[in-house]
């Protein structure tokens, strides 16, 4: 095998001080919702390719990895196409209703859910974009009042806090019902509403006439309703939701629209948590297909896009189960967070590596890393050191999060006492720089 060898292309390594500080961001997010009465679930990787093509994942059910149930025998004459019946996940979500689903009668008739993992989709990778990817998502099922999107955006208005995003975050807020009286307006035949939506989401990007253009060009609407509906977008964006705010005039369309639930569930949130920014903004559209009332994202000015998003969907547990169970969740783009994060730094911790590089040294290590421990040591773990030491074994050590190194001159000794002085081997640990 010949040339550099690197990842699959669209997924990726993560070096060990890279890991570390993944986990720590993910940990804070952990705590946070815990600590506030979410209850951490984990699902399989895999589900039956069914359900992950039930209509309801938009764009992501075209970038599905099929998996076949097993290897193929050359004498059964069975296709590949024909031996597919699983798939990686491509959300969180579905396999969470699906879980919901299954042990409904262990759970509470609310219920609140924590999740994190990794999700897959087939997709052209590109920079901010992989195949491989982390989500960590919030979700209450079984609520059906708008009191769950209040819990939902709160909580994770705590967690933005938490990671000191919050100044720089707004709460973009629309309704998926608000959107079909919309298109309603305008004239717009129903089943061209899914279409209308994905094109209306592209404004910013490709601007008010590629909009037109585009709704136009796949006769999604007339020149004169695509015109009139990006005016309408226009004229209501600087909407101030409020509790006395159920409804919108619309001039462009004639028209006075229901808000539903976004005005009471501003107010509510602002009267929790008063520094939160919430933005009424009636062209975010969420791409995927189960969504059927509010719907949220997170927007930071450091970000090309959204840092995280969700809304209500009740429509999916009750394809598994024949009736309807309220539903409503918020996910994480960990990927797009994690470099984000200004995490307050950590108290000085002591992160010793025993260098070795005889065995008998490494034995000797080994019978002194629990006593360093227990003399303040946060980390006591064994490094290889080449025969002949120099500066870049030590940078080594750094680059993998140590900030000591105890060398075998300093500790050979120790090890065959019988009472060692593990407070004066941490004294003798050679200081190492960032």
């Amino acid at each position: 095998m010949s040339g550099k060898i690197v990842a699959t292309r669209g997924m990726r390594d993560f070096l060990p001080t890279e890991k570390t500080w993944r986990e720590r961001v993910l940990s804070v997010l952990r705590e946070t919702y815990t600590s506030l009465g979410f209850m951490e679930i984990e699902t399989p990787a895999l589900e039956p390719i069914e359900r992950l093509q039930s209509g309801q994942g938009g764009e992501n059910e075209k970038m599905i990895f099929q998996v076949m149930r097993r290897g193929l025998d050359p004498q059964t004459g069975i296709l590949p196409a024909e031996a597919i019946d699983l798939g990686l996940r491509y959300d969180l979500t579905l396999p969470l209703t699906r879980y919901f689903a299954s042990h409904q009668a262990e759970l509470p008739n609310v219920f609140r859910a924590f999740q994190t993992g990794p999700v897959w989709r087939a997709e052209r990778p590109q920079k901010g974009r992989f195949r491989q990817f982390n989500q960590v998502d919030i979700d209450i099922l079984g609520e059906a009042s708008f009191s769950a999107e209040v819990e939902i955006i709160v909580t994770m208005w705590n967690a933005i806090g938490k990671l000191g995003l919050d100044k720089d975050s707004t709460i973009l807020l629309n309704d998926r019902r608000f959107l079909r009286e919309l298109m309603k307006a305008a004239g717009v035949a129903e089943e061209k509403h899914d279409s209308a939506f994905i094109t209306l989401d592209k404004l910013e990007k490709i601007g008010e006439e590629g909009v037109i253009k585009e709704l136009v060009g796949q006769e999604i609407a007339t020149d004169s309703q695509a015109k009139a509906l990006v005016e309408a977008v226009g004229s209501i964006a600087e909407l101030e939701l409020g509790s006395d705010v159920e409804t919108v005039k619309v001039p462009a369309l004639d028209a006075e629209l229901p808000l539903f639930d976004l005005g009471a569930i501003a107010s509510q949130v602002r009267q929790i948590a008063p520094d939160i920014k919430i933005s009424f903004t009636p062209t975010l559209v969420r791409g995927m297909g189960y969504y059927t009332g509010p719907i949220f994202e997170v927007s930071h000015t450091a970000s090309g896009s959204s840092i995280c998003g969700g809304g209500r969907y009740d429509g999916v547990v009750g394809r598994w189960l024949g009736r309807d169970v309220p539903a409503v969740g918020f996910s994480f783009g960990f990927e797009r967070i994690v470099d984000l994060v200004s995490l307050p730094e950590e108290g000085q911790q002591l992160k010793v590596a025993l260098a070795y590089q005889k065995p008998h040294e490494a034995l000797a290590a080994l019978h002194l890393r629990e006593g360093l421990l227990s003399a303040g040591a946060s980390n006591a773990g064994l490094l290889k050191a080449p025969r002949k030491m120099s500066a870049g074994f030590f940078e080594q050590a750094a680059s993998l999060g140590y900030n000591r190194v105890l060398l075998p001159s300093r500790y050979l000794e120790a090890a065959e006492q019988d009472s060692p002085d593990f407070a004066a081997l941490l004294e003798q640990a050679r200081v190492l720089e960032n």
